[in-house]
């Protein structure tokens, strides 16, 4: 299934990591600025509370060190984090959603009905009916619970910062995903030596796309962008996502 219009740009957490755009990552209003400055798609972090509920949050702990699965949603509510829910609302439906999946050690031991991927599937299945939709994912378990119940929201591995590119366009094909998401710092930055036995960005986004994957790529600055672009990565996941989008447009 054909998940980008190449070269697609997706808003890191929103406008970017951090404080990206003036904005806190992972909030709605940093989603709508990664919309309003160029890109198509923006990336949310979920991860489960202690009570069930979705929030948005990369790390695994709150700021004050507690881990946002022993706290409940409205413990997690009054340090900032928003609900899946609330920004979905909020999103217009030309947005593509990227649903980075954030697993917990607790989802191999807890009840499968209270596992992440588990409550994300009735969310990923009505989402899928109305806008753009993939899941990535660091835990491969959560991509092929994806392909098992819900089959018609593509999946994108991704590998670990540096992974060899060689497993991770294998690994990807051999679970059967969609895409593969590469860190930029697996194709090589610009400037950076070559490293011996790396394939080429051209020979490894030519060679996932004969495998039937597209290739996404997480988080090129504007100058590996637009190479990877020239290239034919099919979308990246950007930081600067004015600068990204208009290094990609040229």
């Amino acid at each position: 299934m054909s998940v980008f219009r190449p070269t697609e740009v997706i808003g890191h957490r929103g406008a970017g990591r951090g404080e990206g755009g003036g904005l806190r990552e992972n909030t709605v209003e940093s989603y709508l600025e990664a919309l309003r400055t160029g890109a198509s798609w923006v990336e949310v972090d979920v991860r489960r509370t202690a009570d069930g509920a979705l929030v948005l949050h990369h790390d695994a702990a709150l700021a004050d060190g507690r881990p946002v699965v022993d706290a409940t949603a409205a413990e997690c509510a009054r340090k900032g984090l928003v609900r899946l829910e609330e920004a979905l609302e909020a999103l217009p439906e030309e947005a593509g959603l990227d649903v980075d999946v954030k697993t917990v050690m607790e989802d191999a031991a807890d009840a499968p009905s209270r596992r992440t991927a588990a409550l994300l599937m009735p969310v990923l299945r009505r989402e899928a009916a109305r806008r753009r939709v993939f899941v990535c994912s660091f835990d491969p378990a959560v991509l092929l619970r994806v392909a098992e119940e819900a089959p018609g929201v593509p999946t994108a591995w991704m590998p670990f910062v540096r992974n060899p590119l060689d497993q991770a366009v294998a690994g990807a094909a051999g679970m059967g995903c969609a895409a593969v998401a590469i860190d930029a710092r697996s194709f090589g930055l610009t400037g950076e030596p070559p490293r011996p036995g790396r394939r080429s960005v051209d020979y490894t986004v030519e060679t996932a796309h004969r495998a039937g994957l597209e290739v996404v790529s997480w988080c090129p600055d504007a100058v590996d962008a637009a190479r990877f672009a020239d290239a034919g990565v099919d979308a990246v996941v950007a930081d600067d996502v004015p600068g990204v989008a208009a290094a990609v447009k040229r």
